[in-house]
């Protein structure tokens, strides 16, 4: 026997004391009573209020034993769930605030990442993300909301300078690879070359060829020439100018060709969030799992006896104690 809400019992036990106050009349005062021929309190009454204190007892107990909600499992139901583990991998140098998109390229990434996850309520996710260093920013959790916390606080400025693709996408790599679903999946977005990093792109790509992890690789910012606020000055924020066309397409493609993915180049807001509802389409893995259980509710039974155990004492402790309420 299980109990859905065990907390529940002290509700009933409370009011069962309440009840055994009022039926003994505890806090009433005391009152002068003159008899006229035989005495209201014989022998037989007090012992049917006795009787009938010990069945509202019981009806109370039956009722907080209800309250409880006691049921029995009777059965495990399978059910099969879709899922895939998906690594989002994102670059973090500077050159993601670039404002050719608006207000930034990093927070249009995020933006439509997070509309992304909340789409996928069955998948697993893992956030990496990368500049010089690389981290780990969520492991693999079936959370949505912590998935989109932490996809929300993504910042730039402290994992150094630089563009270091080969290891993050190697870490993100180690972070699917340990999982048993069989659809493993890395998204990775930059804007940049690697230019610094133990591993190449190419060599980190081939790690996942390995264990069969699929590399879907965006190319985020515009062709044209960028602008990447650098601080204040005299009159108002200073900027530092990226040329465009600075993105390493020909390696991304690569390695999303290596991997069996694909390589999305991705010019606009618009086309960013066109781009994520093609992967969005993903083949997904089928499991099953036994978290689903079929009960036997129990609670009926108590609460019905209990309430009419509990009627039936208010109406004979009216009519034949003359008991008033």
């Amino acid at each position: 026997m299980e109990f859905k809400y065990p907390h529940l019992l002290w509700l009933g036990v409370v009011a069962g004391i309440m009840w055994a106050l009022d039926y003994w009349k505890v806090f009433q005062r005391a009152q002068l009573y003159f008899p006229q021929g035989q005495s209201p309190f014989s022998w037989w009454k007090k012992t049917l209020r006795i009787v009938l204190f010990t069945a509202g007892a019981l009806g109370w107990v039956y009722l907080s034993y209800s309250l409880m909600q006691p049921r029995k499992p009777q059965k495990y139901s399978p059910s099969n769930i879709e899922i895939n583990d998906i690594v989002i991998t994102i670059d973090v140098s500077r050159s993601m605030l670039a404002e050719d998109l608006k207000p930034n390229r990093l927070e249009v990434a995020k933006e439509k990442i997070r509309e992304f996850t909340r789409l996928r309520p069955t998948d697993r996710i893992s956030v990496v993300i990368f500049s010089e260093k690389v981290f780990t920013l969520l492991p693999l959790t079936t959370d949505p909301t912590l998935v989109d916390k932490v996809l929300s606080e993504i910042s730039i400025g402290y994992l150094g300078s630089g563009t270091n693709i080969g290891d993050g996408l190697a870490l993100s790599v180690a972070r699917a690879v340990n999982s048993d679903t069989k659809n493993k999946v890395i998204i990775l977005l930059t804007d940049g070359v690697a230019n610094v990093g133990t591993l190449t792109p190419i060599q980190a790509a081939e790690e996942a060829k390995k264990y069969g992890i699929k590399v879907y690789t965006i190319g985020l910012g515009t062709d044209g020439d960028a602008k990447i606020p650098v601080g204040p000055g005299v009159f108002g924020t200073q900027y530092q100018l990226i040329p465009g066309g600075s993105i390493d397409y020909k390696t991304l493609k690569e390695i999303s060709d290596l991997t069996g993915g694909k390589f999305y180049p991705a010019k606009s807001e618009e086309a960013l969030k066109d781009i994520l509802n093609d992967i969005q389409k993903l083949e997904k893995t089928e499991i099953k799992v036994n978290h689903q259980i079929v009960y036997d509710e129990q609670f009926y039974y108590y609460l019905l006896l209990g309430v009419a155990i509990l009627f039936g004492v208010e109406v004979l402790r009216r009519l034949l104690l003359k008991d008033v309420a």
